[in-house]
């Protein structure tokens, strides 16, 4: 096989390694819960509370009690991030389609939060006692 033919066969392959290694999930395991709870909104009357990502967009507000994990989970065909505004609380870092975020809301306030992919992507976090 020729040099042309080789990189002609091998340049998809290299670009598909490259699309995968970079929207790999990336998160912080301590911060991981197994199970789920509710989806989207609302009060949480457990102790885990799901916030499904889809269609370009996060709920406009999820209110949680304090100690509550709140699982992102990525619904959508491409990655996401979920970070806080403060750019302290939380971030989820690239956020795989099909991978989940967990954190654990221990702190009480309102916490505003965006993609950093998709700039309009933005919703609130609400923690209560």
């Amino acid at each position: 096989m020729n040099l042309r033919k080789k990189i002609v066969f091998l340049l998809p392959v290299v670009c598909m390694v490259f699309y995968f290694a970079c929207s790999k999930s990336s998160y912080n395991n301590n911060n991981r819960s197994p199970g789920g709870g509710g989806i989207g909104g609302g009060n949480s009357g457990g102790s885990s509370v799901t916030i499904t990502v889809q269609n370009m967009s996060f709920p406009v507000n999820t209110s949680v009690k304090k100690g509550t994990v709140v699982k992102w989970y990525n619904q959508d065909g491409y990655a996401h991030t979920v970070t806080s505004d403060d750019g302290n609380s939380f971030d989820s870092g690239n956020l795989a389609s099909g991978a989940t975020f967990s954190y654990t809301a221990n702190t009480v306030g309102t916490f505003q939060y965006h993609c950093n992919i998709h700039t309009g992507m933005k919703g609130t976090l609400t923690v209560t006692n």
